[in-house]
């Protein structure tokens, strides 16, 4: 009996250490996202305010705002051009590393430590680099050439690009590790075989590789696409949603408005679209990831 006592307390230990944390980060995780999804059905301001319910009607006044198309609008910008130029510029350094070039770890590091930095050092960074009265421009004209301008920083339809650009400096190496991951898992003699038949190295890599790299391709495209969305602390730091709020994302729109402009249940109704959005994209990868192929019974 005592045997069997002490083999039920050894299987039930590892559930009782890991269920304090799994309670609450199920809490504080789920807890809150059906939280959100309470306020912003309800005509809270500066504080919840649980005995106004308003169903949609924070909903129908955030689509009615045009600042809030604005961030949606920026929103596409950056992302589309985030996450294309971070996997162009990514594959391109990976290709290059893959061709076993010298000093192939300091480069590797070199192109990965701008992933290791925040988001607020790097717009912080960014910003000092593209201030008209700082940093490029000024470096330009020290050195004599007067007639560079470079101030899409303070240019309300330009300054989503300096955005863009800082993006896609920190997030370039990340892909680029992925990519290079998955050109070295790939059987040498399949490179081989190619070149046999008479295959450019061009060649080999955009008809042969790249295809091979889809799931690769696929699963940095889902993670750059969770940070687009998420984007905060790189605007803040860079543009603080400025010129105006010409660079305005969904998740600036939601700080200011649930924080600054004492609007919490049209923040909490942004934020509930930023999670229908994220899980637009989480969501089908899952079900394709998890889900039991016939050929697995």
């Amino acid at each position: 009996m005592a045997h069997w006592q002490t083999k039920r307390l050894e299987d039930a230990l590892p559930k009782l250490v890991v269920a304090p944390a799994f309670v609450l980060g199920f809490a504080f995780i789920y807890g809150f996202m059906l939280w959100n999804g309470v306020l912003s059905m309800t005509a809270s301001r500066m504080l919840p305010n649980y005995d106004e319910f308003v169903g949609l009607e924070q909903y129908r006044r955030l689509f009615e705002m045009d600042r809030w198309w604005v961030a949606l609008k920026n929103l596409g910008i950056f992302s589309v051009l985030y996450v294309g130029g971070s996997l162009l510029l990514g594959l391109c350094l990976a290709i290059l590393l893959d061709q076993r070039v010298r000093a192939e770890g300091a480069l590797r590091t070199i192109y990965l430590y701008p992933m290791a930095l925040s988001f607020i050092v790097t717009g912080t960074a960014w910003k000092w680099i593209l201030n008209p009265s700082l940093g490029l421009e000024r470096l330009m004209h020290d050195l004599g050439w007067q007639s560079f301008h470079f101030d899409w920083l303070v240019q309300s339809d330009t300054a989503i690009y300096c955005v863009v650009m800082a993006g896609i400096w920190q997030s370039a190496g990340f892909a680029m590790a992925l990519f290079l991951a998955g050109l070295r898992g790939i059987d040498d003699s399949i490179i081989k075989a190619a070149q046999i038949d008479g295959a450019s190295l061009p060649r080999i890599y955009w008809r042969i590789l790249l295809p091979i790299l889809r799931p690769v391709v696929f699963s940095t495209v889902l993670v750059l696409s969770h940070l687009s969305i998420k984007s905060f602390d790189l605007v803040m730091a860079l543009t603080a949603g400025g010129p105006g709020f010409s660079t305005d994302v969904p998740a600036t729109f939601m700080y200011v408005m649930s924080f600054t402009r004492g609007q919490i249940g049209l923040g909490a109704a942004s934020a509930t679209m930023m999670l229908v959005t994220v899980a637009a994209l989480v969501v089908p990868y899952l079900y394709s990831e998890l889900r039991v192929k016939p050929h697995e019974f």
